[in-house]
């Protein structure tokens, strides 16, 4: 099996390999994941809602024929829930197990890999390779301070301390793709350990590129009026404004109810596959429908 320098030995290649998965990246964002496949380090993806980031992950995982490994952070997650923990259960009936037939368990016999119950940061530290792991940690501004702080550590390191089994150090040690929507300002610490690259909404050329790739039966026509209309909704004061992932799902929608153009009629009745509060449609629509398609309103 192919070394993950045989796999990507430049930038070209892998832009190709992720193409490959569906998956149009940009020169900057190629490079970027390069130099944190290989180097290894890091890397911190931020950018809006919806503009590729968990995608570009996933695409890279594919293209290096590796395991994704994802950790979705939210507010409260801790080491633990990243880690491991302990099969209390297993080890409660192993125990009366052994109380019956009159045999004594000590620690030693319970607090083995046969009662370990792995969570993402720590199986991607013990994948056995041919090639690393690709760690995604998602929306890591969704965390504490604490949780960033842990994480710091065991990146940095790429190694972890379990009391009962003592250290475990990564012998591949994992492509770590950490993204933020920027909902709060990550630590200094945590940005410096990591390479950086923000992802931005991409040209209405590019979007209808990004369209054709996920859903090749739609149209160009098809694929060329959507991605417009979202680029069009993003110039107003929406709360949420969309990004491609919305745009495939629109295109997708218009292609299940057979409406091959996106007109007036076709955008109020397909409206809530691209924008997901009230405000924000009844906003689109006060500016009107047939501004958003593409007329002179």
């Amino acid at each position: 099996m192919s070394t993950l320098d045989e796999l990507i030995p430049d930038v070209d290649s892998l832009e190709r390999s992720l193409a490959g998965e569906g998956y149009l990246a940009d020169t900057g964002l190629a490079t970027a994941l390069f130099c944190s496949a290989r180097l290894p380090q890091p890397i911190l993806l931020e950018g809006e809602a919806g503009v590729g980031k968990t995608e570009a992950a996933k695409a890279l995982a594919l293209a290096l024929d590796t395991p994704l490994i994802r950790l979705q952070c939210y507010e409260g997650i801790d080491a633990g829930e990243a880690l491991y923990e302990w099969n209390y259960t297993r080890q409660l009936l192993a125990i009366r197990l052994a109380e019956a037939r009159g045999d004594q368990l000590g620690d030693d016999d319970m607090f083995t890999d046969d009662y370990l119950v792995e969570r993402p940061v720590l199986t991607a530290l013990r994948h056995p390779g041919p090639r690393p792991a690709v760690l995604l940690i998602d929306e890591i501004d969704r965390a504490d301070d604490e949780f960033e702080a842990f994480l710091l550590e065991v990146l940095a390191e790429s190694s972890v301390t379990i009391p009962e089994l003592g250290t475990q150090v990564a012998r591949f040690p994992p492509i770590a793709i950490l993204t933020s929507n920027r909902t709060r300002d990550l630590h200094d610490a945590l940005k410096r350990r990591c390479l950086y690259h923000w992802i931005d909404y991409p040209s209405t050329t590019r979007a209808t590129e990004i369209i054709r790739t996920r859903v090749p039966d739609a149209q160009q026509s098809l694929a060329e009026h959507v991605a417009d209309a979202v680029a069009r909704i993003r110039t107003l004061d929406v709360q949420k404004a969309p990004g491609i992932a919305e745009a495939i799902s629109w295109v997708n929608a218009l292609r299940l109810l057979d409406l091959p153009v996106l007109d007036e009629q076709a955008a109020a009745i397909t409206i809530g596959s691209v924008l997901k509060y009230r405000e924000d449609a009844e906003l689109v629509t006060d500016r009107s429908l047939e501004w958003l398609v593409g007329g002179d309103a």
